[in-house]
């Protein structure tokens, strides 16, 4: 376990890393901690109550470990329990330490990728039922029309490394039409799951549209990260600047590196944990 100050990054699995990585690039000098909980995704079909116990089991957790401030890199989590953890559970038990997620850095400048102000939002049943991105979007680009498709095979199909199989592809072209049918203006995609972005090309290639933008959240948050560390210099002063990277998993470790090459650009090492709530 690290002893010094890090930030850490939370994902239901993987897919995160999509996230992490953008933010390695941006901000490389932090010590970083990786908490993948591989063992009980994908959390976009467990009820509200599951995924709030599971995110906050992986908050306390990762707060143990010293982080300072923790990015959950998860959609769903970020959709169904990151407000409850932020407003009821931080105040009583860790009053001190930050927690952020990554629907509200993109909802803040989506609207800006939009020519037409019609965006299709492909994602988590759990997210898309949550309307949490109708609340964000809304705040910040009050005439925009969001499109949304649920996709519930997409992850577990990514997950198990047959996204590109005859029967993913299938999956994925179908949830791609759907939410295009909706409307002909829609001119931007936002990939909505942190899973998505290596499927990217298959779906420009689905679509056939150069002119439709496929927006990967990665770079969007990992630039609102930096903005908020320079405007909180009382988070970013306590947190370590020694570039040490952890990993951590609560499935099998094999499975979490097999998985990681199509996620993460650089080689890692990965320990097993249990995850277990202390409230």
């Amino acid at each position: 376990m690290l002893s010094t100050h890090s930030i850490g990054i939370f994902d239901s699995g993987v897919g995160g890393l999509t996230i992490f990585d953008h933010i390695l690039q941006v901000l490389p000098e932090y010590n970083y901690i990786y908490l993948g909980d591989n063992a009980r995704a994908p959390y976009g079909n467990h009820s509200f109550e599951t995924i709030l116990e599971y995110s906050w089991q992986a908050t306390q957790w990762l707060f143990e470990q010293n982080c300072q401030l923790i990015i959950v890199a998860c959609n769903t989590a970020s959709a169904k329990a990151l407000r409850t953890i932020q407003q009821k559970y931080l105040p009583h038990f860790y009053p001190n330490r930050k927690i952020l997620g990554i629907i509200r850095p993109t909802a803040e400048v989506i609207g800006q990728y939009s020519i037409t102000q019609s965006v299709g939002l492909l994602a988590t049943q759990g997210t898309i039922v949550s309307k949490s991105y109708d609340l964000e979007v809304s705040k910040f680009f009050p005439n925009l029309n969001l499109y949304k498709q649920a996709c519930p095979l997409l992850v577990p199909l990514i997950e198990n490394n047959d996204i590109f199989s005859a029967g993913g592809i299938y999956f994925v072209e179908k949830y791609v039409k759907n939410l295009l049918n909706q409307s002909s203006k829609i001119d931007t995609i936002l990939l909505g799951c942190t899973h998505y972005p290596i499927i990217k090309t298959l779906i420009e290639n689905i679509i056939k549209k150069p002119k439709i933008k496929i927006i990967n959240q990665g770079p969007l948050v990992a630039e609102s990260l930096k903005k908020y560390l320079l405007k909180h210099t009382e988070i970013e002063n306590l947190i370590n600047k020694q570039r040490r990277v952890k990993f951590y998993t609560t499935e099998d470790t094999s499975k979490f590196l097999e998985l990681s090459k199509a996620f993460f650009k650089k080689n890692i090492e990965v320990e097993k944990i249990n995850l277990v709530s202390n409230a």
